[in-house]
Parts: C-alpha cells; sequence; structure tokens
C-alpha cells in the first residue's frame, strides 16, 4: 500500500521569501510560515499556540518568486500545499543536523500584508500576541473530562 505525504497550510510568512540559483540554472526559494491556533486554557483564558514551519519551493515556482509574477512579502497570508520532508547535513563543527522542511508545490495569496480577508477573526488577526510554547496537559492525562481540565464545549473547538 501506498503512503500519503500531503501537507495543507494557511499562515503568514514570517519574512520575505529569498531565491537563490545554481550553477546549473536551478533556483531555490526559502521563507518561514507562521500558523496559529486558539484553546482555551484550564482557566477558561484564551490561548494562542503558533508554530513556524520552513517552506522551501524549487523550479518554476521558485523562479516567478525571484522574477515577481508572484510578489509575495513579509506578513501575507498564503496557503501552502505540498509534502513534508526531512534531511541531514553536516555544520561546520562535523555535528550532523536535522531540519524538516515543507516542499511547496502550490503556494497561494489570500491576503496581503496589513489586511483582512475577514476583519472578525481573531486567527487572521496579525497583531495578537502568540505563545510559542505548548501547553502541559500532563495533569489531565487521566481525566475523564477534555484537554484542558474542562468539559469541552463548542466555544473550544478550533473551528
Amino acid at each position: 500500500m501506498a503512503g500519503l505525504n500531503k501537507v495543507m497550510l494557511i499562515g503568514r510568512l514570517g519574512k520575505d521569501p529569498e531565491v537563490i540559483s545554481f550553477e546549473n540554472g536551478g533556483k531555490k526559494m526559502t521563507v518561514t510560515l507562521a500558523t496559529s491556533e486558539r484553546y482555551r486554557d484550564r482557566n477558561g483564558q484564551w490561548q494562542d499556540q503558533t508554530e513556524w514551519h520552513n517552506i522551501v519551493a524549487w523550479g518554476n515556482l521558485a523562479n516567478d518568486i525571484e522574477e515577481k509574477r508572484r510578489n509575495y512579502i513579509k506578513g501575507d497570508l498564503l496557503f501552502v500545499e505540498g509534502k513534508i520532508k526531512t534531511r541531514q547535513y553536516q555544520d561546520s563543527s562535523g555535528t550532523t543536523k536535522y531540519i524538516t522542511e515543507i516542499v511547496a508545490e502550490k503556494m497561494n495569496l489570500i491576503s496581503k500584508s496589513g489586511q483582512q480577508s475577514n476583519q472578525n477573526d481573531p486567527h487572521l488577526q496579525s497583531d495578537r500576541s502568540t505563545s510559542s510554547t505548548a501547553p502541559d496537559y500532563s495533569e489531565d492525562l487521566h481525566s475523564d473530562q477534555g484537554a484542558g481540565g474542562h468539559d469541552a464545549s463548542a466555544d473550544d473547538l478550533p473551528f
């Protein structure tokens, strides 16, 4: 049976895309993408959690970005579709390092930086504070209640 390696993300660019060219004419684009989700903590307060993703693109997609046929800048809200790849390399001291990247096959602009496609959706607002640490649910592992130690309700759903 064949496997499936498919990733779909919606998030904001953490920097302007960078494109490098190789001697053989190939191009590679790199950028970071932030995705955020909301949840209620044990005290009932809304918390935001942000994950950062390394995005790479090759070939025509990288070429379009370099030649500004696709003009993406830091803060733009994008839909990215691709696959997860983990690669290893040796740093200058000889230590083996691993990096996980999303190899983009599609990148589509949802809204430009500073514009909101839905002013009422706090998940799409770029000026809110975020937390990069995961919630600690270790005390709730054997609880009959939902994550965070309270009964789940419609307000707790992330969508």
